[in-house]
């Protein structure tokens, strides 16, 4: 595991870059509101990526004190553009520039992930969404998505479904919905998250 330091606007983001042997592509990880690189699901599906040889990025969206603004964890604007920040960071190292690129993004985290895929196209290869709000991408943004798309949703996250069924319908892209069962929306119950990370995983190295 190497910590990086990530370029972004007028700050640096810090995180976290494990690359497993003969990997052939990487995952940057996008958490949602009130979260970090640190959030224990996020960090749980990047280990069993890294069991299935994928790479993984964990960083922080925002810094410190950004992070103590409600309304910044929501700026999906700004999440999007932390994003392309280590997109392009990752392009331009000498480890990762020549690998696959993918993104995971969970609650809030999933929309910046979608806006940044429709805004990368080609280069990037597959994105997956945990319990995420694909709805906040907006329909302009979801209808560019031309990466194979994964959303993946608690079955009893009421009210979620709902927004990831009307984001679905937007998305001309490949894509799949799954329903983890009894699962809500943080995955709290037993075997769910691990269900979740697993279909992640398979997606991902479909694609990757």
């Amino acid at each position: 595991m190497s910590t990086v330091h990530i370029p972004a606007d007028q700050v640096e983001l810090d995180g976290e870059l494990i690359l497993p042997p003969s990997t052939k592509g990487v995952v940057a990880f996008a958490h949602g509101s009130g979260s970090s690189r640190f959030s224990p699901r996020n960090t749980y599906v990047a280990e069993v990526l890294q069991q299935h040889g994928i790479g993984t990025l964990l960083f922080d969206l925002l810094t410190r004190e950004e992070d103590q603004d409600y309304e910044t964890r929501f700026d999906i604007a700004l999440l999007t553009r932390r994003l392309l920040a280590a997109t392009a960071w990752l392009q331009s190292d000498p480890k990762t520039q020549a690998m696959h690129l993918g993104y995971f993004g969970a609650s809030t985290g999933a929309a910046a992930a979608l806006q940044a895929a429709a805004k990368m196209g080609d280069k990037v290869a597959a994105v997956v969404s945990r319990g995420g709000r694909p709805d906040l991408a907006g329909e302009v943004a979801l209808s560019r998505v031309t990466a194979p798309t994964l959303l993946i949703v608690g079955a009893a996250d009421y009210g979620v479904i709902e927004l990831n069924q009307q984001a679905y319908v937007l998305m001309n892209c490949e894509k799949e919905l799954t329903l983890i069962p009894h699962a809500t929306h943080l995955f709290e119950e037993p075997g769910t998250l691990q269900q979740a990370a697993r279909s992640a995983a398979s997606w991902f190295a479909r694609y990757l």
